[in-house]
């Protein structure tokens, strides 16, 4: 589970104005956070079917708020796939 401080470093990190919670990037890098955890639960537990379809759930969602932001700025798009080391194919 991602702890509430956990979460505050991720926004801090990823947010664009001082207010900003909602961004693209941060909600990337949230649903990222919660795919590597529950990734890593799964590795213990493998027969956890919904865990799995709650992971594959998210994996979904990022998929979506990534191919939105490459269509509304490529820039920060490869700004976040960097950061966030992941693979981003559509």
């Amino acid at each position: 589970m991602i702890t509430v401080e956990d979460r505050k470093v991720i926004v801090e990190k990823y947010r664009m104005h001082p207010t900003d919670t909602a961004s693209p990037e941060v909600q990337i890098a949230l649903t990222t956070a919660y795919i590597t955890n529950l990734s890593e639960h799964l590795q213990k537990f493998k027969k956890d079917h919904k865990t799995k379809r709650r992971m594959l759930i998210l994996v979904g969602q990022r998929k979506s708020l990534l191919r939105y932001l490459h269509r509304k700025d490529l820039d920060r798009f490869h700004k976040i796939v960097a950061s966030l080391k992941i693979r981003a194919s559509f």
